[in-house]
């Protein structure tokens, strides 16, 4: 546990648990980036032998390669599970606060991200780390608004949304129930005062929130190192200060589906192993010359030399067999396969041959497990939503309902199904309008999926004025 200098210096410091994860952490989002983050860490992970010289080893670390299936299976799975956006119908009278929730799904955070755009690179971190958060905020006020009018036409009713990683939460409390009590986020950036300043410095800052109220500290040190003291910067109370919550939403995944913690020591064995069989190969190319003789052999050898040798002395090239390369190279393919196995995937989903001797029906069931998964994945990320979306609409009081619903299909089943299996309930007649309407809705939100997040609105809600309306009466 860290801790700064100065009376300030408690905001620095850091949970147990954070502090022994770090390694971890690190490791993790080494294996998930791969490329030249992973290369330039790479003395982490690749293993010494056993007194190996150290101009060998070095050049091993120039040589080292790394085939990233963890984060391309990653980046499978969030894709594959936003490929449909999530449904959301916003229920309530308030008009102006459907207007509000319909802008902010196409820009949660001022930077024009779409909302289920943010909420995929939250998945994406909790894959990674296991949990990642998510903080509302509103922007901040030069002085008192005394109505919602006021509020709304200086913006300061335009709620937004902040990701953190779980690299940066530091410290955090929670009470009996599991609910956060308080939470310590630091993050640090290196930047230039100005254009024309020639140092670069590192701007860290810690921001406490607790059911109430927030802190922020700050300080500036060289970015080549220093201690620079915390000093308190703003504070005041934040925008869930009402309700009594911390204003952090916690987007987490059990240790099952944990995919980083689950696969990272088998990244790891395929890393090591696949190197060394690399190494071996390419040092098989240069073979060793051997000379069997009785007589010492003092001679110097290279391509404009010759040798003499005697009526009974023989000359050969040493040159491996092999056996344990195609050992190797089979290990490297179970271990391949086991990384996938273990993530719930078959490697031919991601263009492997993993599963190419499988029968139809073999593939389909492993295919039916990966689906179950994205299933979980897709209820963690609507209840987030859910959660999320509706701990702003009671600080800005619009007293909107909202539900999140969909993720449950991942172009498994065609539409053309769907549309079939909608058309066959409807036609039991089960004497619901509610069954009837939330049947309409599923099947023209899912085909209009890509559509404006205004347009999906106005569409649910011609669809509840259409079934409120009495149907006429036939005619004979």
């Amino acid at each position: 546990m860290t801790t700064g200098s100065g009376s300030n210096g408690f905001i620095t410091r850091e949970h147990p648990e954070y502090a022994r994860t770090r390694q971890s952490r690190r490791m993790y989002r080494d294996l998930y980036e791969g490329g030249e983050r992973f290369n330039s860490n790479a003395s982490y992970y690749l293993v010494r032998r056993h007194k190996e010289p150290n101009d060998i080893y070095f050049e091993r670390l120039l040589r080292v390669f790394y085939q990233n299936y963890a984060g391309s299976i990653i980046d499978w799975y969030t894709a594959t599970l936003f490929r449909r956006e999530p449904v959301l119908q916003f229920s309530g009278d308030n008009e102006d606060g459907k207007e509000f929730f319909n802008h902010f799904v196409q820009d949660c955070n001022r930077r024009g991200t779409k909302l289920f755009e943010f909420f995929r690179r939250a998945v994406s971190d909790a894959l990674v780390y296991g949990k990642s958060y998510i903080a509302v905020d509103f922007p901040s006020s030069g002085g008192p608004a005394y109505s919602r009018a006021q509020e709304d036409e200086a913006g300061l009713s335009r709620a937004y949304l902040v990701n953190y990683s779980a690299d940066e939460v530091i410290n955090w409390s929670y009470d009996e129930f599991g609910v956060l009590d308080w939470i310590v986020i630091r993050t640090a950036t290196v930047k230039q005062s100005s254009v024309r300043d020639e140092s670069w410095k590192t701007h860290t800052r810690w921001i406490y929130y607790d059911r109430e109220s927030f802190e922020v500290y700050a300080s500036e040190t060289a970015a080549a190192g220093g201690n620079g003291s915390p000093e308190l910067v703003a504070s005041g109370p934040h925008a869930l200060s009402r309700q009594k919550k911390v204003p952090i939403f916690e987007l987490s995944v059990t240790e099952g589906l944990w995919l980083m913690n689950k696969v990272s020591l088998l990244q790891l064995e395929h890393f090591n192993k696949s190197n060394a069989l690399a190494w071996a190969l390419t040092m098989g190319l240069f073979a060793v010359p051997v000379v069997y003789s009785d007589r010492e052999f003092a001679q110097i050898m290279g391509e404009s030399y010759f040798i003499q040798l005697g009526a009974q002395d023989k000359f050969g090239w040493t040159e491996p067999e092999g056996h344990v390369y195609q050992i190797a190279a089979d290990n490297l393919v179970s271990l391949k396969d086991e990384i996938y196995r273990v993530c719930y995937m078959n490697s031919e989903i991601s263009g492997g041959k993993g599963g190419a001797n499988q029968s139809g029906l073999s593939k389909a069931w492993d295919f039916s497990v990966t689906e179950e998964i994205l299933r979980s994945y897709g209820d963690v990320v609507k209840d987030s939503v859910q959660e999320v979306l509706t701990a702003i609409s009671e600080a800005r009081q619009d007293g909107i309902q909202i539900d999140v619903s969909g993720m449950d299909e991942f172009d498994i089943q065609s539409f053309a199904d769907e549309v079939q299996d909608a058309a066959s309930v409807l036609a039991l007649q089960i004497p619901s309008e509610t069954v009837k309407g939330q049947l309409y809705k599923r099947v023209a939100l899912k085909y209009l999926s890509d559509a404006r997040q205004n347009i999906k609105s106005q569409i649910v809600d011609e669809i509840d004025e259409a079934l409120k309306k009495p149907i006429p009466a036939e005619t004979n």
